[in-house]
């Protein structure tokens, strides 16, 4: 039921990646996570079941209870498997709740569900996301459980732990008559409000007595007449558990509101009740109760969070508090040292040899049984310290014998052997436990072991703790206490399978091991990874890089192996793949490089293992010999990885003179090789070498580079693939060669100048003036010069500013006097608007702001402000700057095309805290933002136009052609996935405020209460599903009712639409949800669509996509055709299982996805649907999309005329920008 919610679908990952050969495979789905450090389990949220799971936790770590209803066997309760027989009578709450006790107890999971339990309760989806009161679940829950176990051996089960009575008397004071009146309970409620704690509410109402006088007189019965009277409550019998209810909901009468009371409310951690019980002649250690359960409520009196603290009385979890993990024990420390000095190299090696019995190994052998032995490769353990594993067996000549090539290493028979081998070692150090963990049994003085059990979460506090939770909005909502002489037998204490029937031990065990099989399985999958061998028999080195001698997919081989194994185990597993290698095999680090395949480091060290080695999946290995390919010898290593370069220089003509002719060519050299090789490459005697770092000659961005840098290499002058290098005749004057191929070039100092225009509201004989400058000159200097030059007003000098101009005309943020042109980012050549008003100081911010959504030409304010201003401050000086009033508006940023971007959402934060830079745009936007950890989401009415259900109607439609006029081409075809509407009718419902932690579920509830969604007719919340709305239409559905809109990612700006509903549906991660459409025989037009859900779980194929559609129109599947419509293009695609190309040896099939290209296959999508036994083509166009496809043809006509005019004109005029384009990337579903 719950499979939706709390697993993750990775069946479709983009493995988008280009030049390195790398894929993303899809990740195996992952099994639950095996408990935690204080191995005990939690229990999983279905969504707002918190108040259950902490009443749940409080009873199963209730070990009296937990134990008797384990002690109900299968011929009282009844049998789970027969639940379903209609003669059977199967207790199935009783039986649920034993299931999850041992789950708690026994399963190796993080958490544990309470779906099974639920459905025993009879809940639905609703009830499971509803939260409710813990205090009325402990009532109801024992209530049905008294009803469950009635005609039981536990039918008094409930009674017999929790039950008591309280007695209240009244005393007349005239003839001392008592009046007497017992009342049973299951748990004591009692006052928060105006009490300081637990003692004094229990003093109060069991301790102080109320007198009847005055006006206020009892009738006594046997005095028979109104007397004066004391009326007072005492506790007659004690439950061997104590539940105590805490009353933090009231109602303020006077605001007519409810509240929760929040002031500090105490209550110990040992109670004594005796002064508050009838007197008796009990043992004073009768009254002693221990806290042991503290149920928590987070939030207000109309929502909040539930977890609890729990003493675990039995020892059951590994309880270690922060400052005893963070300090191991001192003892343990040392021995463990004691034991690393001991556990030698020498030691380890003899241990390893004494098992081969005196016969030869090779050494790489020995260095993987190393491995295998102890967990860790001799490289990562004795290396740093001990050297290389062959240094280390030659330093020990009288223990190790190496033959004469080093490879084969045996123990000399002379040898001593060990007196305690590393095993035994070992063996003594797992077995050697913590102080904390090998105490002696609770006496009182040692440190409780206390929890927080927060859902799947658990982890250990300390006993003070609890006082955190005395007051405040989260505190403290049910106590717990259980009588202190209540004593746990030892065979219990730290024993989960204490008392579990063997039925469940048996049904744990078993899934335990499944469970172990899983994570197994698991791990094999997310450790291994594939990687692509490329042989060196088959490629040859050529233009400075290593090229295939015929094809690509000849001498490439995929191999998968699991990363944990050696370096040794990867090259056995090429030998046994290839079957035939003469020589030396080299395994290398390869990569793609644009001039080809370059070899960079060698995989060294056959013990170590692949993981070690930083490879990652889709790497490429080169297989060769070490040396040489095809008798070349191969540069190897980073320093030398090849670089194409274009290169520019002068055809020489035939007489030997230079020709002014450029000729452009592609040429490889090593990056550490220097720039001097050029001329040898090219058989040039000399010349000028110029760079251009842009990739393109055609900018103005060349570079002559001096002779002295000719002797640097290509890497250490910043060249990369791609750069372009001129190389010109050092005879051929100054910079004439690029202009006369129509390719202006400019030398490092040619632009040494700025222009500055006169903004300012002053007329002068010249507009504006250019300036000599250089990249260190100050602004300040240029902005005197320039009021000089420009014979303006000296006044000017104290206030006025410079300000860079865009290509655009717009003006930019003042630049500070203090600034160079470098600093101030300033090219020279650039135009500056001499302007008036002073520049901001460093600690003030110029920006600019506009009304409304966007930023529309020549409608943006400027304002200069303090960066400490808040955001509020920021927003009120620019809404008195425009003449706004009110405190309906926020502030935004602008996102990349000048639009309303994310919203400032912190108001009383700093600009500078919010990295508000100067020369930012901020938008003021109508409304109030919805508080923190809150959404604004605009609803929408989606209702799809010819709709049709999943009756029988289509079916009949399909094995007949419809009549001239009939009822197919009456009605229109659905809003998003249509052929003929283009465009989706969808009607604004109204604005929800709703926190980011609330359910698609309770999203949807709230919508219907919008006053525009009453003339709707929708039943219940199950009846709608919701979508995304991108570009005014539907987009992204939101499958899983059960998830916050957080997990959803829904964002602070998304809107949703609601699509009505026929009947419920509860959509699984492999569930596709598709608009089939019916061809219309002899029609060039379809019949309305018909959801279709398509389960996907066993693959996203074409082919199962038609046996799903063909099921849907009852129709055989060899004769049934579908094809995806491409709203954008007006065009439909036919969907059919390709052709794979027949694989090579040792090489895997590509898995065929729909969600991949070319179909990129999503939910919303149309689907057509063609009837082979009426019409045998292919043909799935219709009129509406060929006159679509017509106007789209003649719009891309119209459009190079219509943009003539502003290229005549130079480009854009100042100020504008153009329609940007919508940005469209298919992805494959992730759900």
């Amino acid at each position: 039921m719950f499979g939706d919610l709390f697993e993750e679908d990775y069946s479709s990952v983009s493995n988008n990646h280009y030049g390195t050969g790398k894929t993303l495979k899809a990740k195996a789905l992952e099994p639950p996570s095996p408990r935690e450090i204080t191995h005990l389990s939690g229990i999983r949220n279905q969504g707002g079941t918190c108040y259950l799971n902490s009443l749940l936790q409080t009873l199963h770590f209730t070990p009296e209870f937990r134990e008797a209803l384990f002690s109900l066997g299968p011929e009282e309760l009844g049998s789970l498997e027969d639940k379903d027989k209609p003669d059977a009578k199967v207790r199935i709450i009783p039986l649920q709740l034993q299931r999850l006790f041992a789950q708690l107890l026994l399963l190796d999971q993080e958490a544990a569900s309470t779906a099974d339990l639920t459905d025993s309760f009879g809940w639905t989806s609703n009830e499971e996301m509803r939260q409710h009161d813990v205090q009325e679940l402990n009532r109801i829950l024992f209530s049905a459980l008294e009803t469950s176990l009635e005609g039981t051996s536990g039918h008094d089960l409930i009674n017999r732990l929790y039950h008591g009575t309280v007695v209240n008397q009244i005393v007349c004071k005239e003839c001392k008559n008592v009046s007497e009146k017992q009342e049973d309970f299951l748990d004591l409620t009692v006052a928060v409000k105006n009490t300081s704690g637990l003692e004094d509410a229990l003093w109060n109402m069991y301790v102080e007595e109320e007198v009847f006088d005055h006006d206020n007189l009892y009738h006594c019965g046997n005095c028979n007449r109104l007397v004066k009277a004391v009326k007072s409550a005492k506790l007659r019998k004690l439950p061997p558990f104590l539940t105590v209810s805490l009353l933090r909901f009231n109602f303020d009468f006077v605001k007519c509101e409810r509240y929760k009371e929040t002031s500090c409310y105490t209550f110990p951690p040992r109670i004594n009740l005796k002064p508050f019980c009838e007197e008796s002649e009990l043992d004073d250690l009768e009254y002693i109760y221990d806290l042991f359960s503290v149920i928590i409520h987070k939030g207000g009196c109309y929502g909040g969070h539930y977890h609890v603290y729990i003493k675990d009385v039995d020892h059951l979890g590994s309880w270690q508090s922060q400052e005893e993990k963070s300090k191991p024990d001192a003892n343990l420390k040392e021995e463990i040292q004691n034991d690393d000095e001991i556990d030698d190299p020498l030691t380890t090696l003899q241990d390893l040899l004494l098992q081969e019995e005196g016969s030869l190994i090779p050494v790489d052998h020995l260095g993987q049984k190393l491995l295998k032995k102890t967990g860790v490769s001799w490289n990562k353990k004795y290396r740093k310290q001990h050297g290389p594993l062959r240094k280390f067996l030659q330093l020990h000549p009288q223990i190790f014998l190496l033959n004469s090539d080093e490879s084969t290493v045996h123990l000399l028979t002379g040898a001593s052997p060990p007196t305690e081998s590393a095993s035994q070692r070992n063996a003594r150090r797992v077995f050697r436990m913590p102080s904390s963990e090998s105490s002696g049994p609770d006496d009182g003085t040692s440190c409780p072991h206390w929890f927080d059990i927060n859902d799947s979460v658990v982890k250990p506090i300390k006993e003070k703790d609890i006082e955190q939770q005395f007051q405040g909005k989260e505190s403290a909502y049910m106590l717990f206490y259980r009588k202190s002489q209540l004593q746990r037998p030892p065979e219990a204490r730290a024993n989960p399978r204490y008392k579990v029937p063997g039925c469940l031990l048996k049904e744990i065990d078993a899934a335990n091991s499944e469970l172990q099989a899983r994570r197994a399985e698991y791990e094999s999958a997310t450790n291994h990874f594939k990687l692509h061998l490329h042989l060196g028999p088959h490629y040859h080195f050529f233009n400075g890089a290593l090229h295939p001698v015929t094809s690509h997919t000849e001498g490439r081989w995929d191999l998968t192996i699991d990363k944990r194994k050696t370096v040794g185990d990867l090259r056995q597993s090429i030998l046994e793949l290839l079957e035939f290698w003469e020589g030396d095999l080299v395994l290398s680090v390869a990569k793609f490089v644009p001039a080809g395949l370059h070899v960079y480091q060698t995989l060294e060290g056959d013990d170590r293992t692949l993981m070690e080695t930083e490879i990652s999946d889709g790497e490429d290995i080169f297989v060769w010999n070490g040396v040489e390919v095809g008798g070349v010898q191969i540069p190897a290593g980073s320093d030398c990885e090849p670089l194409l370069l274009n290169v520019l220089h002068v055809a020489p003509s035939s007489d030997g003179e230079m020709c002014q002719q450029l000729i452009e060519s592609q040429h490889v050299f090593p990056s550490n090789a220097e720039l001097n090789s050029l001329f040898t490459a090219l058989a040039i005697p000399e010349g000028v070498v110029l760079t251009n770092s842009t990739e393109s000659t055609s900018e103005e961005n060349w570079t002559t580079l001096p002779q002295e840098a000719l002797k640097k290499t290509f890497r250490e002058q910043g060249l990369r693939n791609g750069s372009s290098i001129l190389i010109q005749d050092s005879r051929s004057e100054g910079n004439s060669l690029l202009t006369k191929h129509g390719k202006r070039m400019t030398g490092v100092n040619e632009i040494n100048w700025v222009q500055v225009e006169n903004l300012c509201p002053f007329e002068c004989e010249e507009k504006h003036v250019r300036l000599t400058a250089t990249v260190n000159t100050v602004v300040f200097d240029i902005r005197i010069k320039a009021i000089k030059e420009l014979k303006l007003m000296k006044e000017l000098a104290e206030n006025s500013c410079l300000r860079p101009v865009s290509r655009t005309g717009k003006l930019l943020c003042p630049v500070p006097d203090m600034h160079t042109l470098e600093e101030a980012e300033l090219k020279l050549g650039c135009s500056l608007g001499l302007c008036p008003g002073k520049a901001p100081t460093p600690s003030q911010l110029f920006l600019f702001f506009a009304l409304g959504s966007d930023v529309q030409p020549g409608a943006e304010m400027e304002i200069t402000v303090e960066e400490t201003l808040s955001v509020r401050e920021c927003l009120q000086t620019m809404l008195e700057k425009s003449g706004l009033k009110g405190d309906e508006w926020h502030l935004r940023r602008t996102d990349w095309c000048y639009e309303a971007g994310e919203p400032l959402c912190e108001e009383d934060a700093t600009l500078k805290e919010l990295k508000v830079c100067s020369g930012e745009t901020l938008l003021i936007v109508e409304g109030r933002l919805p508080p923190p950890g809150f959404l604004k989401v605009p609803i929408w009415w989606y209702q799809p136009r010819g709709f049709a259900s999943h009756g029988e109607t289509q079916r009949d439609a399909v094995n007949s052609a419809p009549s001239q006029g009939g009822d197919w081409r009456a009605t229109s075809p659905p809003g998003p996935p249509g052929d003929v509407p283009t465009d989706v009718a969808l009607v604004f419902l109204g604005d929800l405020k709703v926190s980011e932690d609330t359910s698609l579920l309770e999203l949807k509830a709230q919508a219907m209460t919008l006053p525009s969604m009453w003339k709707h007719a929708v039943p219940s919340p199950a009846f709608l599903r919701a979508w995304t709305v991108e570009s005014r239409r539907p987009g992204r559905l939101l499958r899983s009712n059960r998830q916050l809109l957080r997990e959803h990612k829904l964002g602070k700006r998304t809107e949703i639409c609601l699509e009505p509903l026929q009947k419920e549906e509860n959509l699984s991660p492999q569930d596709m949800l598709l608009r089939t459409r019916m061809h219309i025989p002899g029609e060039r037009d379809y019949a309305p669509s018909v959801d279709l859900v398509w389960d996907a779980a066993r693959g996203w194929s074409a082919a199962s996509l038609r046996q799903c559609v063909a099921q849907l129109y009852a129709l055989p599947a060899e004769k049934t055709r579908i094809a995806k419509h491409l709203a954008e293009k007006s065009q439909w695609l036919p969907i059919s299982s390709w052709n794979q190309q027949p694989a090579r040896r040792k090489k895997k099939q590509q898995q065929e996805s729909l969600q991949g290209p070319p179909y990129f296959l999503k939910d919303g999508d149309t689907i057509g649907v063609k009837n082979l036994l009426v019409e045998d083509d292919d043909d799935f166009s219709t009129v509406s999309g060929e006159a679509g496809r017509e106007e789209q043809r003649l719009a891309l006509q119209r459009k190079p005329s219509q943009e003539a005019p502003s290229t005549r004109s130079g480009g854009l005029r100042s100020g504008a920008r153009g329609p940007e384009a919508s940005l469209s990337i298919h992805v494959g579903s992730f759900r």
